[in-house]
């Protein structure tokens, strides 16, 4: 038995207004289509739908059965129009996103916040891990985008990022004097830097051995947040990410740019196997606008 859309929702306009004229009015049809599309109804269904009382038209004991179910199809009808409206227009989803974890707490909140505020049927799913981790989550696809340090790989799509950084120190402390900050300035300072087999770190060090000075390390951690937050307490100095830096710039800290240049490397990845829904692609252009202010030139 092929039922028409049309043929339900007469069914339920009538038992809903207990007239045809009324029915008509509220779908906006005339009242012999309405006539029709309740006798066609009615020859499928092999019973009568309606009886007249006082000048009303009263649903059969059949018809009230059917009328639950009916009102249902209909109802879920309008959320699946609702919800393929707000998909294309990418206001409602889910988005899985891996992340570093300075990441978590500090950049992407704010980020998240505002690219939410349009968007108010959008769920997101935020796990904060290590590089390698991300990784493995982009290839198995079961996250939609990856921030991290990690450039690319061949199960991967990648929007890479050089991020320009600084050195940041105590408020009041003899480096605020400078207007730039390189490694020759450095070598007496504690310095706090980042785990020793990051591609970060790796830059970095390079850039003191090619001044003919040693980095001067004092406490290895693995986020720039953490970094940033150890200088904010007055402890070492540090040359970590403007991104990051920019978060603690209403703490107790300061910071000039450091030359040479060694921009830290970021990564938006996803993976390639499946293609990405309108909300994560949006996300992604959004995030990368974020990092415009803080993009290095050089």
């Amino acid at each position: 038995m092929a039922l028409r859309l049309r043929q339900l929702q007469a069914f339920e306009a009538v038992a809903t207004t207990g007239s045809v004229t009324r029915a008509a009015a509220s779908l906006s049809i005339s009242q012999p289509a309405v006539s029709r599309l309740l006798s066609s109804f009615s020859d499928k269904i092999a019973f009568d739908l309606f009886i007249r009382k006082n000048g009303q038209l009263l649903p059969t004991q059949e018809a009230r059965l059917l009328l639950g179910e009916v009102s249902r199809v209909l109802e879920g009808l309008k959320n699946i129009e609702e919800l393929q409206h707000d998909l294309t227009e990418r206001t409602a989803g889910h988005l899985r996103i891996a992340c570093l974890p300075g990441f978590a707490t500090s950049h992407l909140p704010n980020v998240m916040i505002d690219f939410l505020k349009t968007r108010p049927s959008v769920t997101v799913t935020i796990e904060p891990d290590r590089p390698e981790r991300i990784l493995d989550w982009i290839i198995g696809q079961q996250y939609d985008c990856g921030l991290t340090d990690i450039h690319s790989h061949p199960a991967t799509e990648s929007r890479n990022f050089q991020i320009r950084t600084v050195c940041i120190f105590p408020k009041g402390h003899w480096l605020g004097k400078k207007s730039t900050i390189g490694p020759e300035d450095l070598v007496k300072e504690k310095l706090i830097h980042t785990r020793r087999d990051s591609p970060f770190f790796i830059a970095l060090n390079q850039a003191f051995i090619d001044k003919g000075v040693k980095l001067p390390s004092w406490i290895e951690t693995r986020q720039f947040t953490g970094a940033c937050a150890l200088v904010a307490k007055g402890n070492g100095v540090s040359v970590v990410s403007e991104l990051d830096a920019s978060q603690f710039s209403n703490h107790d800290i300061e910071m000039r740019p450091f030359l040479p240049h060694v921009p830290h490397h970021l990564s938006v990845l996803r993976p390639i196997a499946t293609p990405p829904s309108l909300i994560t692609l949006e996300f992604i252009e959004t995030f990368a606008e974020s990092l415009k202010p803080f993009v290095t030139t050089d």
